[in-house]
């Protein structure tokens, strides 16, 4: 095996806002199989956080527990679209503090 050019990019988004940024996704680049665009999957579960001094909230007050309905959406995406889809997600995701993770992909 070896690396691949591709990268899966999973990140947590309240309900609200998921079709919005899957689409900005898909027009960034990403979610490309074979002759397939568009292409994620979304798994629903409770995001939890506190928000503390300094935090610009979308959701929730300072110092107190909050939890949210939120989809993980994961895409395959190349490594030349990478930049782009974060900085489309970040830039449709409601949250200051975007919950985004970046993994290397193995060629099989």
């Amino acid at each position: 095996m070896s690396q691949s050019n591709k990268v899966k990019i999973v990140v947590f988004v309240p309900e609200s806002h998921a079709d919005v940024v899957r689409e900005a996704i898909g027009k960034a680049g990403a979610g490309k199989i074979g002759d397939y665009t568009f292409c994620s999957f979304s798994s629903k579960g409770t995001g939890r956080f506190k928000p503390e001094d300094g935090a610009h909230l979308a959701i929730g007050e300072v110092g107190k527990l909050e939890s949210v309905q939120e989809e993980r959406i994961e895409v395959v995406c190349e490594q030349k679209n990478l930049v782009d889809v974060i900085k489309s997600i970040k830039k449709t995701h409601p949250y200051e503090e975007v919950a985004l993770d970046v993994y290397p992909l193995e060629e099989i």
